[in-house]
């Protein structure tokens, strides 16, 4: 059986955590989803590495930290390009690659996107907490006791069922990597407030362009563009937020809400970004551009459905070992 993979944080470069696919099933208490930004990103990190989806990587925020693996390892890096080398020579993302005792991986300059992810055989064992290793740094929950790396952290993977060296070369096809932009149209589904906005206010919406702001994280991005006139009061009784929900509170100004986002809210919600293109909008930084475009539901779910089928046939999900 393989060695599970060991590694120190020499430098933890801006704002680095350890994610997985989220905390699901925990609203109904207030306790966030979290995971990671880019579940796309994450999901192919994990396949290129042999890892089940669900397993925790390291998700890296616009400038990568500085990492030395003290055993070797297998890993692969998707998500945005932030120029990573293995002892300073340069390394392609969505490929898997070997790294031996003492190499060091460390990032440069952002090319593009925001937020790049690092799987490792094995996937990063921390504790689970109510069902997740991620970190949700406001409630310091999961992760590595709740925060962001630090330099002198150490890590170590959980053992591999099996030697993933095999897989190193293996690379994600182009036709499966998400289109990252800095100005993209993402698909919404309207509602499920819509009808609380003055008839012209989902024309304004759909024909503008918003900037996002720099008051914008993981909980959600604040938009600044056209306005959007509520009908009546701009509140409602609290009800649930899923991601990608687009509120606007009383300033008239969107809110796109994403991983870290509360559990509820009481501002109306005139639209919901797809799960198939919240990865477009986990990789933006301020200053970027959205617009917006709709779809039905129905296009939205087939949408989803064949976006996964294509993860799976160019890269099968991992298969859990035969009961004995």
């Amino acid at each position: 059986m393989p060695k599970p993979a060991r590694f120190r944080v020499v430098h933890p470069g801006f704002f680095t955590t350890v994610q997985d696919l989220g905390r699901v099933g925990f609203q109904r208490f207030g306790t966030p989803v979290s995971g990671a930004m880019d579940l796309t990103a994450l999901r192919l990190a994990n396949r290129l590495v042999g890892n089940a989806d669900h397993s925790a990587a390291l998700e890296i925020t616009v400038q990568g930290p500085e990492l030395l693996f003290e055993s070797d390892a297998v890993i692969a890096i998707t998500g945005g390009d932030l120029s990573p080398s293995v002892n300073g020579a340069p390394v392609p993302n969505w490929t898997t690659l070997g790294i031996q005792r003492g190499g060091t991986l460390a990032f440069g300059s952002r090319r593009s996107g925001a937020r790049a992810y690092v799987a490792v055989a094995g996937g990063v064992d921390v504790p689970v907490v109510l069902g997740s290793r991620s970190t949700h740094i406001r409630s310091r929950t999961g992760g590595v006791e709740g925060r962001a790396l630090m330099k002198g952290d150490v890590l170590v993977a959980a053992r591999p069922s099996a030697d993933r060296s095999q897989l190193v070369g293996q690379t994600v096809p182009d036709s499966v990597r998400p289109a990252y932009g800095e100005h993209p149209t993402l698909r919404i589904v309207l509602g499920p407030q819509a009808d609380l906005f003055v008839p012209d206010a989902v024309d304004q919406f759909l024909t503008g362009r918003y900037t996002v702001s720099p008051r914008s994280d993981r909980m959600g991005y604040r938009l600044r563009g056209p306005a959007l006139t509520h009908s009546g009061p701009p509140d409602i009784v609290s009800d649930a937020t899923p991601s990608g929900a687009i509120q606007v509170p009383a300033n008239q100004q969107p809110i796109l809400l994403m991983a870290d986002r509360q559990t509820t809210g009481g501002y109306p919600k005139i639209a919901v970004v797809i799960s198939t293109d919240l990865p477009l909008a986990a990789q933006l930084m301020p200053g970027d551009t959205i617009g917006f475009s709709v779809v039905e539901v129905a296009e939205a779910q087939a949408m989803a459905r064949e976006h996964r089928a294509r993860i799976d046939e160019a890269l099968p999900p991992e298969r859990p070992p035969p009961d004995p």
